[in-house]
């Protein structure tokens, strides 16, 4: 059972994959939560999909670009997508403006 906590941002696991500058917040056995901030002109690695869970991705800052394997979806601030078990995604910023995804996994990988 996850208990009130507070994650400041300088307490998150910082990583790169590829230029996306990404932060975990939480990883538990239910939910993993993070952020995504990519520049403009920039894109992340591509992910092949996860095994057990489904992801969500909310934009609050900016627009980007989700590539799929059958298809590109724009997505701008406000916009949330789904993306299904197994399902390869890679994020590009070919706008003027960072962007800001913040995106959770339920249930986790292992």
């Amino acid at each position: 059972m996850i208990k009130i906590k507070l994650v400041k941002m300088k307490d998150s696991k910082e990583f790169w994959e590829g230029d996306e500058l990404c932060h975990l917040y939480l990883k538990s056995d239910k939910l993993v939560f993070g952020t995504s901030h990519i520049e403009p002109g920039k894109e992340g690695a591509v992910d092949p999909g996860h095994k057990y869970g489904e992801e969500i991705f909310y934009v609050a800052k900016g627009k980007v670009l989700v590539e799929f394997s059958k298809e590109k979806m724009e997505l701008k601030e406000g916009d949330a997508v789904i993306i299904p078990i197994g399902e390869p995604h890679k994020l590009i910023n070919k706008y003027k403006e960072p962007t800001l995804i913040c995106w959770a996994l339920a249930p986790p990988d292992d």
